[in-house]
């Protein structure tokens, strides 16, 4: 297994390659890794800068499908609650009301 660089070497590396004056390529041969290691370390950088950032992100379609499976499930067990109100309400209605 490869050993992983340190972080504030791969927070330089981010730094320089979103200065833009250089093509990835040219950062990363300049650093000494692979263009694809880049890639995914911007990757990596730019998903951390979205979570850290306090909701600025627009949500994604999986965590809208995921809300949306929630709020279902979470309506189904509401109504059926409701539906053993009434149906309680019902039967100890059934006992006071005059015959």
């Amino acid at each position: 297994m490869p050993i992983p660089y340190p972080k504030e070497f791969r927070a330089d590396v981010v730094a320089v390659a979103r200065q833009g004056g250089k093509s990835r390529a040219q950062v990363a041969r300049s650093f000494g890794i692979s263009e694809s290691c880049l890639t995914r370390w911007l990757q990596i950088a730019d998903r951390d800068d979205g979570a850290a950032s306090s909701g600025s992100s627009k949500p994604t379609d999986v965590d809208l499908e995921a809300e949306n499976r929630e709020l279902r499930r979470r309506t189904k067990q509401l109504e059926q609650e409701n539906e053993i109100l009434r149906r309680a309400t019902a039967y100890f209605a059934r006992d006071t009301l005059p015959k």
